[in-house]
């Protein structure tokens, strides 16, 4: 059975749908370990910063799936993904001040969120319709 991702075009780099699942396994292990680094260490600064910048990256990241697989929006949806590699970097410069493990920890994390920008962006392109 063939999905409507499955009948997009996709820009070259283009990893096997079973690729994305081992991938975000790890991530995930990678993130909350980061997570789990950053709220025992015994002092944060910025911590307000850091929470507030925490709860806008997890809601675009949460947001990214339903805008583009549910309602298909596949242009929303990079702008949300964009957000998402801004918040990213932020979170890890914030984290760096705290743990480095921490920080480093979440570096696979951005490149594969800079990767599926590039995804996002070369499915727009390549399956925007003509105007």
């Amino acid at each position: 059975m063939t999905t409507w991702y499955d009948e997009l075009k996709k820009p070259n780099f283009t990893p096997p749908k079973k690729v994305f699942g081992i991938v975000w396994a790890v991530l995930y292990l990678f993130i909350l370990t980061s997570l789990a680094l950053y709220f025992f260490a015994p002092s944060k600064p910025n911590m307000v910063a850091t929470i507030a910048t925490l709860i806008i990256h997890f809601t675009a990241s949460f947001n990214w799936t339903g805008l583009f697989f549910n309602r298909k929006k596949i242009l929303p949806a990079l702008f949300d993904i964009i957000v998402i590699d801004i918040t990213l970097a932020i979170i890890i410069v914030l984290f760096f001040h705290v743990s480095t493990p921490a920080a480093l920890l979440l570096l696979p994390y951005l490149c594969w969120g800079i990767f599926a920008t590039y995804l996002n962006w070369g499915i727009y392109r390549l399956n925007r319709p003509d105007l």
